[in-house]
């Protein structure tokens, strides 16, 4: 019969503990790394990685329940691989990750030399605050830390910010291995194979409990797996496959701070056109992006908010009802420029001030009208800018970094 225990008892008498489940490579079987699994005491209301979190929530105990379980699976890691490197993966709440994410950089600084850590997320932490997230995944990366998305699949809008983060692990939700004939996961596998085959990503399935969900994995385009196929998860960690290059932490580095037109390279072709001939480009962009078969994200810089022009406003308000995410940047530009649009404030003096740009990025999707302002002080129309039309989505996604990276500044 379980006994009630109070969440202050549990965390001050270090009464947690992980179990850990491996990761095995879905071709070879081979196991490469380890799940931490929060457990609290045995026979208690708090026994349950739910019930602690909901308790810690609760009482504005989360930071303080992530700390804990952090500092007791990279103690395990240290202790019960015996020397032995091992990469292991934790679980963090996206608010720890967007407001408190100092308590996991302590914990991370002092785990032992012989230990690689992935610091798995959940899909709902880029929707809730994408700017956020972007920055705190950067700053765990520049810790040597990889990311990892969980549970991809659950909402498939959310496929759009996957080029966004550029997580180096993607896990697929459960419910997917169940599904894998239903015409929405195959869409959703689809999605995160070109992400993973342009990224270098490894794909999770969860829930691997037979060999015919082994086989079903396998359709899904994973990588790796994850069940009681294997293990249900123990107090050990076993000999592993020590692999750290499949774990590699990839920051996004420069992009988040450049201007989408000084990330045009020598390889983009440079052109000079007039305004009124260039809007017709940025118009097509929209267009694609609610075509598109998996939504995309929109972002667009307007230089400033002058030219966020009633017209402007209407068709953004279309797309932000049928988009994931859709931005807007300018000088004076407000929080919420249309309804559901981000808005992101730029200061006079941001080189980015002058300059606009079209962004549309997704799972299959990736085009920008990239243009600067040469100072024209003619007819808005006629102004001429400098521009790139490009489909690169190495370009495409340095462009929409530095945009959503400024996004964190307002």
């Amino acid at each position: 019969m379980r006994h009630a225990v109070a969440l202050d008892d549990v965390l001050r008498e270090g009464a947690l503990h992980c179990v850990y489940q491996p990761f095995v490579d879905v071709d070879t079987g081979t196991v490469l790394a380890f799940e931490a699994l929060l457990r609290g005491p045995a026979g208690t209301g708090l026994q349950s990685p739910l019930a602690l979190l909901d308790a810690a929530r609760t009482t504005g105990r989360l930071a303080d329940l992530e700390r804990a379980s952090l500092r007791a699976s990279l103690r395990d890691a240290a202790d019960m691989s015996q020397g032995r490197p091992v990469t292991l993966f934790v679980n963090l709440e996206p608010t720890t990750l967007t407001q408190r994410l100092d308590v996991v950089l302590e914990a991370l600084a002092a785990r032992a030399g012989h230990v690689q850590v992935v610091v798995e997320i959940t899909e709902r932490a880029l929707a809730e605050d994408l700017a956020a997230v972007l920055t705190g995944a950067e700053q765990l990366r520049a810790a040597g830390c990889a990311i990892a998305l969980d549970d991809v699949g659950v909402h498939p809008e959310s496929l759009a910010f996957i080029p966004l983060l550029r997580p180096e692990v993607v896990k697929l939700d459960l419910k997917l291995l169940r599904t894998v004939k239903d015409p929405a996961t195959v869409a959703v596998a689809g999605a995160v194979r070109a992400y993973a085959e342009q990224a270098g990503a490894e794909v999770v399935a969860e829930g691997i409990e037979t060999p015919d969900d082994l086989t079903r994995a396998l359709v899904l385009g994973a990588t790796l797996g994850q069940g009681w196929l294997w293990s249900r998860g123990e107090r050990r960690f076993p000999p592993s496959t020590f692999r750290p290059e499949r774990f590699t932490a990839r920051p996004i580095g420069a992009a988040l701070r450049a201007t989408p037109f000084e990330l045009v390279g020598a390889g983009h072709r440079i052109r000079h056109a007039p305004k009124h001939l260039l809007v017709p480009l940025s118009k097509t962009l929209e267009l694609m992006a609610l075509h598109a078969s998996v939504s995309p994200v929109l972002l667009a810089a307007f230089e400033h908010a002058r030219f966020f022009r009633p017209a402007t406003s209407r068709r953004f308000t279309t797309l932000a009802a049928h988009l994931p995410f859709v931005a807007a940047l300018g000088v004076d530009i407000t929080s919420e420029p249309a309804p559901g649009v981000r808005g992101g404030h730029l200061t006079a003096d941001d080189p980015l001030s002058s300059e606009w740009t079209v962004v549309v990025l997704g799972a299959h999707t990736a085009a920008a009208l990239i243009a600067r302002d040469l100072g024209d002080t003619g007819t808005d129309a006629d102004r001429q800018f400098a521009f790139a039309v490009t489909y690169d989505r190495a370009l495409v996604t340095a462009a929409a970094h530095s945009m959503v990276g400024r996004l964190t500044r307002n």
